[in-house]
């Protein structure tokens, strides 16, 4: 059964000036290590289209469902990150890493062009070293130093829009890498540097 978590902060400046500053500066961390990222013109516009940033994901292996608000009056939420983390966690084994803010900014950019109005469906987030190097030997097709070691990347689904279009969308946004896995049935994106592919 889908368990759904629905986390809305309603005081964001209620957030200790400590945690704010240790996010932002992860985030600023991250921006400048994925450079590409924020000198993109249309996903910045994206980004700065409103007051709030909001997500609604849908993890296929575990059934959870996250729907949060993960960044408001200027500062990513740390409550929020700390739940998207565990969404995204590797599911093999549970383990979990921070989510780059940017990441959650490119997904909740790709939401909004689509105009979506069901969660993102996740089907790879984060992936420990051990699961990655697992995969990494049954497929060529799996790097072996992947970004989603990282919490970098995102293998996506979108319910409503098929594949072609979510990929479009995502190529659109000029955001980091884009691949393509028509057979596998999903959208791998990832906020390192601009280039497209096409898997399996």
């Amino acid at each position: 059964m889908s368990r759904t978590r629905l986390h809305t902060p309603s005081r964001p400046h209620a957030v200790a000036s400590h945690e704010r500053r240790r996010f932002l500066s992860a985030a600023a961390g991250i921006l400048a290590a994925g450079a590409g990222v924020a000198a993109q013109p249309a996903f910045a516009q994206t980004r700065a289209s409103s007051a709030e940033r909001a997500l609604s994901v849908h993890n296929l292996h575990t059934g959870e469902t996250l729907r949060t608000i993960y960044w408001a009056q200027g500062v990513y939420l740390p409550e929020s990150l700390a739940e998207v983390d565990h969404l995204l966690r590797d599911f093999r084994n549970n383990e979990t890493k921070a989510i780059a803010p940017s990441l959650l900014d490119l997904l909740h950019a790709i939401a909004e062009r689509l105009g979506a109005t069901q969660s993102i469906q996740l089907v790879s987030g984060y992936r420990s070293p051990s699961t990655n190097a697992m995969l990494h030997a049954r497929s060529s097709g799996v790097a072996k130093h992947s970004l989603h070691m990282d919490g970098m990347a995102a293998d996506i689904r979108a319910p409503g829009h098929d594949l072609a279009q979510l990929h479009r969308v995502a190529l659109s946004l000029q955001a980091g890498g884009v691949g393509l896995y028509p057979r596998s049935d999903f959208v791998h994106v990832d906020i390192g540097r601009v280039r497209r592919w096409q898997g399996v």
